[in-house]
C-alpha cells in the first residue's frame, strides 16, 4: 500500500506537470483553458481521466503479450495449434468478426485473456496450463467466454467507464481540496490543496473502483452467457468447475493485466470476477 501511495504522489506531480506543458503547447495555438474555473477543471479533469485509459488501451494487446511472453500462432506447428485457430476463426464467424489473433503463452495455471482496442483487431491468449489439463470441450468454452468479451466490445466499455470514473474522481478532488485551502492562511493554502486532492483522489479512486468492478463482474457474467450461447452452457460449465478444481479460484496472471484473464473471483466489493460457484450457478440456470 505505501509503494502504491509513493507512486500516486509521484504520478500526480507528473500529471500536473504535464498539464502545465499542455496548457502552454495549447496557448501557442491562441487556446486558452482556465483551470481555476468550473469549465476549463472540467476540461482538465477529462483530458487526464480519459488519457490514461485510452493509451492503456491502445498498447494493451503488445503489452499483454509481452508480459507473459506470449507467442502469436502465425503458422500452426502442430495439430492442437491448427485447432486453435479453427476453433477461434468458427466463434469469430458466429460474431460477424474477424477472427482474432491467437497466442499461446507458458504458464501451468490454466487461464486465457482477450484484450485489443478494437473488436476486428484483437486477441486471444491462452496458457499451455489450460491446454494440457483441459478437454477440448471445455477449451471452446474459454475460447467462447474470451470471444465473447471482445464481441461485446468489453475491453473499449471498460475504458470508457474507467475515463469517465477518472474524470468525475479528479473533479471532485480538486473542488473539495480548493475549498479546504479556500479555509486556511494564505501561506498554507499551496501545501493544503497538494496534500488533500492528493488524498481525496485516494479516497475517491477507492469508491470509484467499487462501481468499476461491480460492472467488471457484470461483463463476466454477460460473456459466460455469450459462451453458452454460441458453444453451449454445458461446455462452458465444464471448463468453470475444471477452472475451479485447477487452483482455488486464483488468478495468478501479472497485475497489469489480472482484470483480463477468465480465472479469479472472490465475491468481494473489489473483486474483477465474480466467484467461479457463482459463475456456475448462473449457467446451470440457463439450462
Amino acid at each position: 500500500m505505501l509503494k502504491r501511495i509513493f507512486f500516486f504522489v509521484l504520478t500526480n506531480i507528473a500529471v500536473m506537470v504535464m498539464f502545465s506543458i499542455i496548457l502552454f503547447i495549447l496557448s501557442l495555438f491562441g487556446i486558452n483553458i482556465n483551470p481555476q474555473s468550473m469549465g476549463g477543471l472540467l476540461v482538465f479533469a477529462a483530458i487526464f481521466g480519459f488519457l490514461g485509459s485510452f493509451i492503456s488501451l491502445l498498447m494493451s494487446k503488445t503489452l499483454a503479450v509481452r508480459s507473459v511472453g506470449a507467442q502469436i500462432i502465425e503458422t500452426p506447428r502442430n495439430e492442437t495449434e491448427a485447432w486453435l485457430l479453427q476453433t477461434v476463426q468458427k466463434l469469430a464467424m458466429q460474431w460477424q468478426l474477424t477472427a482474432p489473433q491467437v497466442a499461446i503463452y507458458d504458464s501451468p495455471e490454466p487461464n486465457a485473456f482477450a484484450t485489443g482496442a478494437r473488436k476486428n483487431a484483437s486477441l486471444i491468449a491462452v496458457s499451455t496450463g489450460l491446454m494440457n489439463r483441459m478437454t477440448r470441450d471445455e477449451v471452446e468454452g474459454v475460447l467462447g467466454h474470451e470471444m465473447a468479451h471482445i464481441g461485446n466490445g468489453d475491453m473499449v466499455t471498460m475504458t470508457l467507464m474507467q475515463g469517465v470514473v477518472n474524470t468525475f474522481v479528479i473533479f471532485f478532488a480538486q473542488i473539495v481540496a480548493r475549498i479546504a485551502a479556500a479555509n486556511v492562511r494564505e501561506e498554507l493554502a499551496g501545501v493544503v490543496f497538494f496534500i488533500a486532492n492528493m488524498a481525496l483522489q485516494i479516497v475517491f479512486g477507492l469508491l470509484a473502483s467499487i462501481v468499476v468492478m461491480w460492472f467488471s463482474r457484470q461483463r463476466e457474467y454477460r460473456a459466460d452467457q455469450g459462451a453458452a450461447k454460441y458453444v453451449g452452457a454445458p461446455k462452458m460449465i465444464a471448463a468453470l468447475q475444471r477452472l475451479k478444481s485447477a487452483h482455488g479460484a486464483e488468478n495468478e496472471l501479472p497485475e497489469s493485466i489480472n482484470a483480463l484473464g477468465i480465472a479469479g473471483g472472490k465475491d468481494s466489493l473489489m473483486s474483477t470476477h465474480p466467484s467461479l460457484d457463482n459463475r456456475i450457478a448462473r449457467l446451470q440456470g440457463l439450462r
